[in-house]
């Protein structure tokens, strides 16, 4: 976390959080979403589960700007129930998650290097694959998903024997690893 975010939080320490303004998609994108945006519906319905009340997915304006984004990601983290979060100031930005809190980048042969999409190095310790087809992969870091453009570099150490996948529901994921989509709709429960 920033000094100045620290700064901030000891300055004004409480100013009420922040829900459903901020998302990050699958592919390790961030987006911001205001009052229009978050009344067409949600970032992600939950894993397995159409949209609520009819409506469709509703993603907002995708963030370009790249002091801000790595200002964000420089102050991602999550709270004890696993909310993910940026902290913003003083004030917590919660951030809904259409798949998971990490997104990994994955290089190429020999190394195949794990690179979060916050651009944190990572070690992989163990390789999930979902009745999808998706890959995701429990680090040091955390747990995330692969990125999709990715998924060439990762059949590598798989077919090598370096990772073994194993099998596992998607909609067991988020209670198995501990972390929350969307912590705007726990937070309106």
């Amino acid at each position: 976390m920033d000094d100045i975010v620290r700064q901030a939080i000891a300055k004004w320490p409480n100013v009420p959080d922040c829900y459903g303004w901020l998302g990050l998609d699958a592919r390790g994108n961030w987006y911001m979403r205001d009052d229009r945006t978050q009344a067409a519906g949600p970032f992600a319905p939950p894993e397995g589960q159409a949209a609520d009340s009819g409506k469709l997915a509703s993603k907002g304006s995708l963030l370009m700007h790249e002091k801000l984004i790595d200002f964000i990601q420089r102050n991602y983290e999550s709270d004890a129930s696993g909310r993910w979060f940026f902290q913003n100031g003083p004030q917590r930005v919660y951030v809904e998650l259409e798949a998971t809190p990490f997104i990994w980048r994955i290089a190429s042969a020999p190394g195949f290097e794990v690179m979060s999409h916050t651009g944190q190095p990572a070690r992989a310790q163990r390789c999930l694959l979902d009745e999808k087809g998706r890959l995701y992969l429990e680090t040091d870091l955390g747990f995330g998903l692969v990125h999709t453009q990715d998924m060439t570099h990762a059949a590598d150490p798989v077919e090598q024997g370096l990772w073994v996948p194993q099998e596992v529901f998607s909609e067991t994921l988020a209670a198995r690893f501990g972390y929350v989509q969307s912590p705007e709709a726990l937070q309106n429960k």
